[in-house]
């Protein structure tokens, strides 16, 4: 027997947490919550710098693997996401930045009316609590708070700036800000020293609501269809199958990632696909899964003479000073990200926007596998490292099903380097990482390359290095993106999935195109208007 709501979400990320909170707010509405994972009361989750550690936990993490990626060497990449209340804003690095303007005019363009950077600003600022105050560009009266580094940042990232400013590129004093374009510092998800994620922000005051129902542990298996109309879902919790109603709306927040693969295993999708593995064809979607794109980067590793995060993080000295400090006042290194400085920048003249997004960390980790990288424990000498992606990689992939099992891990193929462009900024890339590096006054500071190493000189050298090294920057979207039916687009510019009633799409798989730099601002923004007109269909309805 189904319990009845009005709503079910399924996934308490990133997305899910601000729709339950904004559903709930009026006390209307009955709402069941779904979330596969479990709590995030995790001091590994809670105390910022402890995000290392939940990159490789299984109890919080799906840790996905992909297939092999040709133009990578044929290896494979690893993408945790978040297996947990708060999703994957509550295992990320807390960077908070939306992109640029460009990035939102572009999907206005591609077809998906009402979200234009003018029209997504208010959303923005609505979810925003920004300490540095009310701006034309900022809010302060939103439950999440973001957290300004100029006065927290290491010393040795106004090395950075100084080698950036010589090399001719500005200084942007705000990424979210009138001028996003050059080196700064980034804002980050933090208050009072602990992570600011949405479970932390919205989530948890509305759970004191009675009209609001969380279920942890319940992996949705599919969605329940009945005369083109989501009616509501089946969910696995406890080993036993399980299932609920939606008299208004099922709405999807599971990610760039699990939102593609219900939709296939519920018969939404490719129908070729579908028919493959026997799943019967409820709506012919088949772009469901396509358009999967993510930013793939590289970090080039330097030993310098300078203290860096490494001389406070190593010794054990060090550990113990930085526990302490962060106990008595939340403050101090293990209350920051280690990504602190980077920035957007062109990487040749008649470019139109900033084409390259870099990163600048006073820590490195260039001895430590990938799988066992953990924060508190970086290199045992001073030394820090230098990133970049291209901004809007124009190579495309796919979310795929395995096969008819609701519970088996989706296939993910994300074609890396599959287009042209992205290969020429791949090599503007590395050069400018070069150049960056040979700049006084960073060159004065650095003593060695570690990786990928001085005796790699030439730009096919350095490419052969990049296809062995570079990695996701952990940015996946696009797998159900909104736009026009005819251009091959899964949900309309109100987040509604094409062929069916009752069934929303929130989350990282809308976005038309990949923005120009880290994801979760915008999730959060797209949650905030994506709710916004699920309420005022409701009200009408």
């Amino acid at each position: 027997m189904s319990e009845a709501f009005d709503f079910i979400i399924v996934g308490a990320g990133s997305a899910g947490c601000v729709v339950a909170d904004r559903l709930t707010a009026s006390g209307r509405y009955r709402v069941l919550l779904l979330e596969a994972g479990g709590s995030d009361r995790s001091p590994f989750i809670q105390v910022p710098i402890g995000y290392g550690r939940t990159f490789f936990d299984p109890k919080i993490n799906w840790m996905y693997d992909t297939e092999p990626s040709p133009e990578l060497d044929g290896r494979q990449s690893y993408w945790p996401r978040g297996k947990v209340i708060g999703g994957s804003g509550s295992i990320n690095a807390m960077v908070y930045v939306r992109g640029l303007p460009s990035d939102y005019d572009g999907w206005a363009a591609d077809g998906a009316d009402g979200w234009s950077f003018a029209d997504v600003l208010p959303y923005f600022k609505k979810s925003e609590r920004f300490e540095g105050g009310e701006t034309p560009f900022h809010g302060v009266d939103g439950p999440m708070h973001v957290t300004d580094l100029t006065h927290r940042a290491h010393p040795l990232c106004q090395t950075f700036f100084a080698a950036a400013e010589n090399l001719g590129f500005s200084r942007s004093a705000d990424f979210n800000g009138a001028k996003p374009e050059g080196v700064g510092l980034y804002h980050i998800n933090t208050d009072k020293g602990v992570r600011a994620s949405t479970a932390n922000a919205f989530l948890r005051p509305a759970l004191s609501r009675a009209n609001l129902e969380l279920r942890t542990g319940a992996q949705v298996l599919n969605i329940t269809l009945e005369a083109g109309r989501a009616t509501g879902v089946t969910y696995r919790r406890g080993g036993v199958a399980q299932a609920a109603t939606a008299r208004a709306e099922v709405i999807l927040c599971a990610g760039a990632v699990n939102t593609p693969h219900i939709l296939q295993v519920s018969g939404i999708g490719d129908p070729v696909l579908l028919r493959h593995f026997n799943i019967p064809v409820a709506v012919e979607s088949p772009h469901v899964g396509k358009n999967l794109q993510d930013h793939l980067a590289v970090s080039y590793f330097y030993r310098c003479n300078q203290p860096t995060l490494n001389d406070v993080l190593g010794p054990l000295s060090g550990k113990i000073k930085a526990g302490l400090q962060y106990l008595i006042n939340r403050s101090g290194p293990l209350a920051l990200s280690v990504n602190q400085a980077g920035g957007f920048v062109r990487s040749r003249e008649g470019l139109s926007a900033p084409d390259l997004q870099l990163y600048f960390s006073p820590v490195s980790y260039s001895q430590t596998p990938l799988a066992k990288r953990e924060l508190i424990n970086p290199d045992p000498f001073s030394a820090f490292l230098l990133s970049f992606n291209a901004c809007r990689p124009q190579s495309r992939g796919e979310i795929r099903l395995a096969g008819p099992d609701p519970l088996a891990r989706p296939i993910i193929l994300p074609n890396y380097l599959s287009h042209a462009d992205d290969i020429a900024d791949a090599q503007r890339g590395v050069a400018l990482l070069r150049r960056l590096a040979a700049t006084e006054p960073l060159a004065g500071v650095i003593t060695e390359e570690i990786a990928p190493g001085a005796h790699l000189e030439t730009l096919e050298e350095l490419m052969q290095d990049f296809r062995a090294r570079a990695d996701t920057v952990y940015h996946p979207v696009g797998t159900a993106r909104m736009g026009a039916k005819e251009t091959g687009a899964v949900v309309d510019s109100s987040l509604r999935v094409f062929g069916l009633d009752g069934l929303r799409i929130i989350d990282a798989s809308v976005f038309p195109r990949l923005t120009s730099g880290n994801t979760n601002a915008p999730v959060v923004m797209v949650a905030e208007k994506g709710v916004e007109r699920v309420l005022a269909d409701a009200q009408t309805s």
